[in-house]
């Protein structure tokens, strides 16, 4: 169910390099936005939806028997905790949703590049386990991402530093994408 790695190296890269070259046109909007990020409620409930949906593919998709008995409960466990959190833990939402999206996108990541004849797919690896410890350090202190954005975008300077590296990194996955996991 994984995409090909080349395909998955190309897409995230696209979102990267994307994001980066916002940064650098518009880096007083890119600015607006990451402040705003981690109390918006749209973004937090889009990105919770997001979540508890791919979780719950993932769940459908384990073929451990001792499970199969549970997973009706597990289904409503699982979609009660999503509605839940939109419903009843609103502050910082946006940066929980994001904090699931990043735990479940580093095992799609280590998953799809684990078996790539190629040394190059550390790079998608080490990105997943970045991810993955980003996401549960976000998830048991939301408001460190705010603290970060806060940082990050406390100046033109530094907004335009970091979009260039993320487009920097967007642009050598895209790269591997076209090329090295092409044939991996």
């Amino acid at each position: 169910m994984n995409p090909s790695l080349s395909m998955l190296a190309v897409v995230l890269g696209l979102l990267v390099a994307g994001a980066g070259s916002f940064g650098l046109a518009k880096p007083a909007r890119w600015g607006d936005l990451a402040r705003k990020f981690p109390r918006s409620l749209p973004w937090g409930y889009a990105l919770m939806l997001l979540g508890t949906v791919w979780f719950i593919l993932y769940v459908r998709q384990e073929q451990i028997a001792d499970f199969e008995g549970l997973k009706p409960y597990l289904y409503a466990l699982f979609i009660g905790t999503g509605i839940g959190a939109c419903l009843f833990v609103q502050d910082f939402l946006a940066v929980r949703g994001a904090a699931v999206v990043m735990l479940l996108l580093a095992k799609m990541m280590v998953d799809t590049a684990r078996w790539a004849d190629t040394e190059w797919r550390l790079v998608i690896i080490t990105w997943a386990y970045v991810l993955a410890v980003a996401g549960m350090w976000f998830t048991i202190s939301p408001w460190r991402m705010r603290d970060l954005l806060e940082w990050g975008v406390a100046n033109e300077m530094r907004i335009r530093i970091g979009s260039g590296l993320r487009l920097g990194f967007g642009l050598l996955v895209i790269i591997l994408g076209l090329t090295v996991f092409r044939s991996a």
